[in-house]
């Protein structure tokens, strides 16, 4: 019986896990053009701002160690590309409405709905972008851009969003 508890305990675990995972939606898309094999060196332009320059600078931290992992080091001089971060917040309401009434049954002098309420439940959730631009430095044009949309529920959120993003990056050629 124990056992069974604890497996329950673990699938209960793993599927919170794995929905925190797919609420955060990721897309990106690329210049199909681009030689991302010559992008060797990167530095930072001025996006849009989140407002915390702690936040910010995490941000860019997570990057430079994503794009470093990738044999990508930081030029200031005569970058090959740069790199341009824009995070963006909102604001929405999610309501709720549940329902405690005991359902179908004797009522009165007859056969009908019996008495309840309605609980309504009104919350305000903050939904955070960050974007990811690529633009290439001799060109000015963009080569890759990604994208992350997720509700906010802590700063780790921004940095998880990073490396979700930039794991698609450099573009793996299909042919």
């Amino acid at each position: 019986m124990q056992n069974r508890v604890r497996v329950l305990i673990a699938a209960a675990i793993a599927s919170l896990a794995a929905a925190s995972a797919i609420a955060q939606k990721i897309s990106f898309d690329y210049d199909k053009a681009a030689d991302f094999n010559r992008l060797t060196t990167f530095a930072f332009k001025d996006g849009t701002s989140s407002g915390n320059p702690l936040v910010d600078d995490r941000i860019r931290s997570a990057i430079s160690g994503a794009l470093g992992a990738r044999a990508m080091r930081a030029a200031d001089a005569t970058p090959d590309v740069f790199v341009v971060t824009h995070l963006t917040f909102d604001r929405r309401k999610d309501i709720a409405a549940y329902s405690t009434s005991p359902g179908y049954g004797p009522y009165g002098w007859h056969w009908g709905a019996g008495w309840g309420m309605t609980d309504l439940r009104v919350r305000e959730i903050t939904g955070g972008t960050l974007i990811i631009d690529i633009i290439d430095a001799r060109r000015g044009a963009l080569v890759w851009r990604g994208i992350a949309v997720n509700e906010v529920r802590s700063e780790r959120n921004a940095i998880d969003a990073v490396e979700r993003i930039l794991k698609n990056f450099p573009p793996t050629r299909t042919t």
